[in-house]
């Protein structure tokens, strides 16, 4: 069963102090003010933060689910993942984890030791 959008918003509001704030007309999920994942416009897929120097291996080893915009992503740590793609409600959850933790002020992620780590 492929995750949607509804599935994003439920897993990134559950995330500890996360918010939901609309910017460029898409939903964004917020931690301490920091954009850690944004729906794009037709809810097929979703940007979620992403070290630059892992995109490559990342869109090698699965690029049906994970790519770049051309000309919006490459200079950002930033990369996209086609919701259809995403296994289940387990992995959804590890990739806006993981996107969280980047983006989560120190002291926030460090009080919730249960999202640090290698992933949900």
């Amino acid at each position: 069963m492929a995750t949607t959008a509804q599935d994003v918003r439920l897993i990134a509001l559950s995330l500890p102090d996360s918010t939901e704030k609309p910017a460029w007309g898409m939903p964004t999920f917020r931690v301490g003010g920091k954009i850690f994942a944004a729906l794009a416009d037709d809810d097929a897929s979703i940007g979620v933060k992403c070290p630059k120097e892992e995109r490559a291996e990342l869109i090698a080893a699965e690029p049906e689910k994970f790519f770049l915009r051309a000309g919006h992503d490459d200079n950002y740590a930033w990369i996209r993942v086609r919701l259809a793609a995403v296994q289940d409600e387990a992995e959804l959850r590890s990739i806006l984890t993981d996107s969280w933790r980047q983006a989560a002020p120190k002291r926030l992620a460090a009080a919730h030791p249960e999202l640090t780590g290698g992933g949900g």
